[in-house]
């Protein structure tokens, strides 16, 4: 029996899901929840030998959970389920050596053979997101830059990424200003964002 636990936040799609995975005689839900935070709850209590992960869902994300699992040497396979083919999230998601990466609008029939094959030890990639692989570009921001943009990320401001990293405040916004006009944003706020379904941060 392949016991399994949902993430996913979208309660539609994750009531359908458990629903027809509980048609399968070989497959077991073993819980069901609507964010991260529960899902390293339930992959600690049910130790599945699946998750099935959504990429973007509240407290912990699909990918953060995918790298928990990794560093606690949990045997769960790794799926992760997402409505974007962006080559960063893709690219992070190998990081995390997950065993499967699919795209939400892929038919039921191919989710539930996809769980079988990365029990028998294949990893399993929708057609569409291989492809965006090789679209990847490279990251042009330096580690400082990246550094940056994540503290902004957590919503620190120019003096307290200042104080946190022991640098003068003229430092981080040199630093930011660089960032913005390697991505051709026109904030640090869209910076953040371009970088960050970029998979840059």
């Amino acid at each position: 029996m392949i016991r399994v636990v949902i993430a996913e936040d979208q309660q539609l799609l994750r009531g359908a899901l458990t629903s027809l995975l509980r048609f399968e005689e070989d497959i077991e839900v073993a819980a069901e929840v609507p964010d991260g935070n529960e899902a390293w709850e339930a992959i600690q209590r049910h130790q599945p030998d699946v998750c099935v992960l959504d990429i973007e869902m509240p407290g912990i994300s699909g990918l953060e959970l995918a790298e928990r699992i990794r560093a606690a040497d949990l045997p769960c396979k790794v799926m992760i389920v997402t409505t974007f083919a962006r080559p960063g999230y893709l690219q992070k998601a190998m990081d995390a050596r997950v065993e499967g990466y699919l795209l939400k609008d892929e038919p039921i029939d191919y989710l539930i053979e996809a769980i079988r094959r990365v029990v028998a030890g294949e990893r399993v990639i929708s057609t569409d997101l291989a492809a965006a692989l090789f679209m990847r570009e490279e990251n042009p921001l330096s580690h400082r830059e990246v550094e940056m943009l994540r503290l902004t990320k957590k919503g620190m401001t120019t003096s307290e990424i200042s104080k946190a990293l022991y640098l003068t405040k003229g430092t981080v916004r040199n630093y930011l200003s660089s960032a913005i006009q390697k991505l051709e944003a026109d904030s640090r706020q869209q910076a953040v964002q371009i970088a960050e379904e970029k998979g840059w941060i």
